[in-house]
């Protein structure tokens, strides 16, 4: 992983050990691919910002009182 991440232009890949490394239990890019189809912002090369994807977890779970699949497995 490199150093120097943009937390605002994240690949995938670094998001889920970003994610990992904070104490997140369980994610796998796989989930994170399934938040993606599900309606998850990316920015236009593909990348994930940090931020945006935390407001919409948040949303997700606010949505409807039932916290997504990734969410649940924190």
């Amino acid at each position: 992983m490199d150093e120097h991440l943009n937390p605002l232009a994240l690949s995938p890949e670094n998001l889920v050990k970003v994610l990992v490394k904070s104490g997140c239990r369980i994610m796998t890019l796989e989930m994170l691919r399934r938040d993606i189809d599900s309606g998850m912002p990316v920015n236009a090369d593909g990348t994930v910002n940090l931020v945006k994807y935390m407001a919409w977890m948040i949303k997700e779970i606010d949505r409807d009182g039932n916290e997504s699949e990734s969410a649940q497995a924190d």
